[in-house]
C-alpha cells in the first residue's frame, strides 16, 4: 500500500552533530533515524560533480530514500530580459541531469518574479519560458514542480501555479504551506478542512493523481505584510501554520504526498514529528 513520504530539504544541524560529512552520508543517516525522503539542495546552482551526484544516488537507492531537487534561486521564468528567461532553461537542463544521476524524480521551480511589471504580463512571460522549457528537455521521465511562494511580489498564488502547471503535462504544483500562509500574513490554515481545500483545488486544476501525490514543502515561517521573511522551527508557536491539521486532512482523505521540511537547521527532527504523527493516525484508523 502506497503512504505519505517525509524527508527533510538539504542537512540539518543535527546530522552534522551526528557525524554527517557531506550528502553522501544523509541516505544512511536518513534511514536511520527513520525518514524515507530528501530533497537535494542546489539553490545556489548544481556544483557537485556527476561521481558525487551518482553516489548519493546509489546510497539514496540502497537505503530506500525517495529524491527531489530543487532548482537554483537565480532561474527567472518571469525575468523582462530574454537572456537571463533563456538562459534559465539552461539551468533547468542541468538539474534535470542531477535529478537523473541522483535518481529524484521531481525537480523544483520557483514561478517567476512579478516585483517589477503586472502579475499579467509576469504570468505571460513565465508560460512562454516554461514552453520553450518543455521544446528544451523533451519528454522527460522527471516532473517539473513549480512551487507556490511566500512573498507578495512574486507569482506563486496556488492559482497561479496551476495556471503554469497547465502549459504542460510535465509540470505539476509543489505547494509550500508555509510560503501560502505567509503570502496571506497568516491563518490561512487552522482547520484540516483548510489544508484539504487546497488538495481539492489541485485535483480539480490539474487531476486526482496530481493531488493524491502531492509534492509538498512544510515549515513554520515568519511574515510581514510583504509576506514571507524567514523559515522557523517548530518551536514557534507565534507565526505557524500548525502541521497536525495537515496529517489529519492527510490521513482522512487518503492521500500520499510526499512532504519535504524546510525548518532553520531542524529540518530533520522537525519532518520526523510530522511522520510520527502521520503513523499514529494511520495506525489509529
Amino acid at each position: 500500500m502506497s503512504k505519505a513520504l517525509f524527508g527533510p530539504g538539504g542537512n540539518g544541524d543535527l546530522f552534522y552533530a551526528q557525524g554527517g560529512k557531506g550528502t553522501v552520508d544523509a541516505p544512511r543517516w536518513l534511514s536511520s533515524y527513520g525518514l524515507d525522503a530528501y530533497e537535494f539542495e542546489a539553490g545556489n546552482g548544481v556544483s557537485a560533480g556527476e561521481a558525487t551526484l551518482r553516489k548519493i544516488g546509489d546510497e539514496a537507492k540502497k537505503y530506500g530514500i525517495a529524491m527531489s531537487l530543487h532548482t537554483p534561486y537565480f532561474i527567472s521564468l518571469s525575468g523582462v530580459d530574454p537572456e537571463k528567461r533563456l538562459k534559465s532553461i539552461d539551468y533547468i537542463q542541468k538539474s534535470l541531469w542531477a535529478a537523473e544521476l541522483l535518481g529524484a524524480d521531481t525537480i523544483v521551480i520557483h514561478s517567476g518574479s512579478a516585483a517589477k511589471i503586472s502579475r499579467e504580463e509576469a504570468m505571460r512571460l513565465s508560460c512562454d519560458t516554461l514552453e520553450k522549457i518543455i521544446e528544451a528537455v523533451g519528454d522527460t521521465p522527471i516532473k517539473l514542480g513549480i512551487e507556490t511562494m511566500g512573498k507578495v511580489n512574486q507569482l506563486g498564488t496556488l492559482d497561479e501555479v496551476i495556471e503554469q502547471c497547465r502549459v504542460d503535462k510535465h509540470y505539476v504544483p509543489v505547494v509550500d504551506f508555509g510560503h501560502m500562509n505567509a503570502r496571506e500574513v497568516g491563518g490561512l490554515f487552522t482547520s484540516s478542512d483548510d489544508y484539504r481545500r487546497v488538495f481539492d483545488k489541485i485535483a480539480l486544476g490539474c487531476s486526482d493523481e496530481v493531488a493524491k501525490n502531492l509534492h509538498c514543502h512544510f515549515s513554520k515561517i515568519e511574515y510581514t505584510q510583504a509576506g514571507e521573511k524567514k523559515h522557523l522551527t517548530f518551536t514557534d508557536n507565534v507565526y505557524g501554520p500548525d502541521f497536525e491539521p495537515l496529517i489529519e486532512a492527510i490521513v482522512k482523505e487518503g492521500l500520499t504526498p510526499r512532504i519535504i521540511c524546510e525548518s532553520a537547521g531542524t529540518q530533520a527532527e522537525d519532518i520526523k514529528q510530522m511522520k510520527d504523527y502521520y503513523e499514529k493516525l494511520i495506525q489509529e484508523r
